[in-house]
């Protein structure tokens, strides 16, 4: 029997009781959105400073993205890939063209990318590099964010994720992030066959690395015969003010493969924001002389390439372009990073902050195991914002690409008198 939820307490109690208790969710019960705002289910507006981890740049339900969700699920949503469907190929050319590669395969999560990504990259080794079978390494970063299947978490630094899980895969070697040397000697082992990397790390608080670091370890995986791959599913698709971040910090309206500040991944993979929030979908793009390793029976899903997700992915990405969601974002986060270092040079709370585009994180004053940055987040909620932590005393800052100049010194104007008024709990 379906429930009918009027108040937030119900609905946060049918999940206590009911859900399996994997999230910590801030206590907020969302019914609507629309643009850069959602609505609780007792009428009250927010701005939504989260973006569903990137996943909404082009903003809550988007009129062109919606109607193209309604107007395909009115004439066919699945077809698996048994069969051809008259939607995929046009989303796979459109989408190679938009990015600069080859081909794509197409998924439904950012796990799944990742995952996807890793099988493509191993077949590639054994195949055309002929490492020995079986002795294929992934090299990944300290305090990596790829996603929690079982896969992934083997190579986590976080406890929380690792802990009770295992027994975990082999095949990877773990070296600190922003660390060029220390990727050049992991590289020393002939049988490494991939480099995977967040041009920024998101989940670890918005840690943004130097200048030349992308580029850097491109190079040196390309001197070594190795795989770059870029997971761009939270930073890309305009995030950080370009298409995506491994184009640098490039000014220039076309896109962004083509210019000289782009460094071209052989493995890019991308989610979220790829289908606006509207519906799941993830993608691998490589070219034929990696891609090519895959055969038909070797890698898929039932969901994958659907017409539903594909029509909606097709509007997402025009979204960005028609909108010049990567130019908003730019100007936007100078304004932001701007008004946030006012507030840290009059507010002891206000560690550090960083951050590139729409991507933001300020840093709390206090330790990791404290509450200060979610009783802060509390308040900015109590205030008509609703941001989350990370890592404890990390408070990310990202709203929809789609937020005005005047929204978002609205924003700043609640983030500076909340914390310029707040008093930590000593309960």
């Amino acid at each position: 029997m379906s429930v009918t939820i009027t108040k937030s307490q119900e609905a946060i109690a049918l999940e206590d009781k009911h859900g399996a208790h994997n999230y910590h969710p801030l206590p907020v019960v969302l019914s609507r959105g629309e643009g850069v705002f959602v609505w609780d289910v007792e009428g009250k507006r927010y701005f939504d400073f989260l973006s569903a981890y990137s996943a909404v740049n082009q903003g809550h339900c988007h009129p062109k993205i919606i109607g193209a969700l309604k107007d395909q699920a009115d004439q066919l949503t699945l077809t698996s890939r048994a069969f051809y469907n008259d939607v995929l190929g046009p989303f796979e050319a459109y989408v190679t063209d938009y990015f600069g590669f080859d081909r794509v395969l197409p998924m439904n999560t950012g796990a799944e990318g990742v995952e996807t990504a890793i099988k493509i990259c191993r077949k590639w080794g054994y195949e055309r590099k002929n490492i020995p079978e079986n002795q294929a390494k992934i090299i990944v970063c300290e305090n990596n964010f790829h996603g929690r299947t079982t896969t992934i978490i083997s190579f986590s630094s976080d406890d929380n994720a690792r802990d009770n899980f295992g027994p975990y895969a082999p095949g990877f070697i773990r070296i600190p992030y922003n660390d060029v040397q220390a990727l050049e000697n992991a590289l020393e082992d002939d049988n490494v066959v991939g480099f995977l990397v967040e041009p920024i790390q998101g989940e670890a608080g918005v840690y943004v690395p130097n200048d030349n670091y992308i580029q850097a370890c491109a190079e040196l995986c390309r001197s070594r015969n190795v795989l770059f791959i870029a997971d761009e599913i939270q930073t890309g698709i305009a995030r950080t003010g370009s298409l995506l971040r491994i184009c640098g910090d490039c000014t220039c309206e076309n896109k962004c493969e083509r210019q000289a500040t782009y460094t071209r991944p052989d493995i890019l993979i991308l989610g979220k924001a790829i289908s606006g929030g509207a519906y799941p979908v993830s993608a691998v793009l490589a070219d034929d002389h990696i891609m090519n390793v895959i055969r038909p029976g070797q890698h898929g899903s039932t969901f994958g390439g659907n017409p539903l997700g594909c029509k909606v992915a097709l509007a997402a990405l025009e979204v960005v372009y028609d909108e010049k969601l990567m130019q908003n974002a730019r100007k936007l986060g100078v304004i932001f990073r701007e008004r946030m270092n006012t507030l840290s040079a009059n507010s002891d709370l206000v560690k550090l902050v960083r951050g590139k585009g729409l991507l933001n994180a300020v840093v709390i004053n206090d330790s990791e195991e404290s509450s200060t940055a979610w009783e802060i987040c509390m308040k900015l909620k109590e205030n008509g914002l609703l941001a989350k932590p990370t890592h404890g005393n990390i408070i990310r800052f990202a709203p929809p690409l789609v937020m005005t100049e005047d929204q978002l010194h609205e924003c700043c104007d609640i983030i500076e008198k909340t914390i310029l008024n707040f008093t930590k709990s000593t309960d």
